[in-house]
């Protein structure tokens, strides 16, 4: 198996980004998991400017399938005195597959100070605690997976993950590579094995550096509307303490 840090660690640089292939641990079917596809992206954005504030936002559109060999470049679009906005994609033999926006904001004084986020009152699992760890050949294989099943409601994901191999992460690198690591919150209203596909994934990260303990995240993945082919839901993640650290949405194609 190749871990995300080894696979960063062996990619051949290039002017704009650099080149790697997807191995066959990281696939979800015919095409790379969504998280490792953007943590690949952001990893090439941060090597396009020196010195960048902190990740912000993400905007991630999966264009198509990304398989084998593949091409990932990163592009200024503008930088001003607190915000970089870069864009990075990625391109297989069958052509683009992921495209990107970063946005990186330094902390800027401000009159308002307000946080009414929820800390969520669910610990990590116990070093004892029975873990699921998906099959070798596929992506779920890098992960430890803990699901709290009794606290999730009907159309909703609540899962403790981690990445199994994360040295020398970037911590923000790390966080997208695990906040797609839930199946689609519409998964849960099919009697029987049917075919979804992410298409659009928006990330709001609220904590710069973000950091956890022993690696573990809370993730949450919620649908209010799945109907005509198409499902929107919305998504957060907590560190081990309890601090959400990250809020987004994703648009979601059904086939079936």
């Amino acid at each position: 198996m190749t871990s995300l840090p080894r696979l960063l660690a062996d990619a051949v640089r290039t002017e704009s980004g650099f080149t790697t292939e997807i191995p066959a641990n990281w696939l979800q079917g015919r095409t790379a998991y969504g998280g490792l596809s953007s943590a690949l992206a952001l990893s090439a954005a941060k090597q396009v400017e020196p010195d960048l504030p902190p990740l912000r936002s993400a905007q991630v559109a999966f264009v198509g399938p990304l398989a084998g060999p593949v091409t990932v470049t990163a592009t200024k679009l503008r930088r001003g005195r607190n915000a970089a906005f870069i864009q990075a994609d990625i391109s297989s033999e069958a052509g683009l597959g992921l495209r990107t926006n970063f946005v990186f904001m330094a902390r800027m004084e401000s009159a308002i100070d307000h946080d009414g986020t929820a800390r969520t009152p669910h610990a990590p699992p116990a070093a004892d605690t029975a873990l699921y760890t998906g099959p070798k050949e596929f992506f779920t294989g890098n992960f430890n997976f803990f699901d709290l099943k009794a606290e999730a409601g009907p159309t909703e994901w609540l899962r403790w993950g981690r990445l199994i191999d994360r040295a020398g992460l970037d911590p923000e690198v790390e966080l997208m590579a695990m906040g797609d690591a839930l199946p689609p919150a519409a998964f849960k209203l099919f009697a029987k094995m049917t075919p979804l596909s992410s298409l659009t994934w928006q990330v709001n990260v609220l904590q710069p550096a973000p950091a956890t303990q022993d690696g573990w995240w809370l993730l949450e993945a919620e649908t209010d509307s799945a109907r005509g082919g198409y499902s929107s839901q919305t998504m957060r993640m907590w560190s081990a303490d309890g601090t959400l650290v990250a809020e987004g949405m994703q648009g979601v194609a059904i086939f079936g």
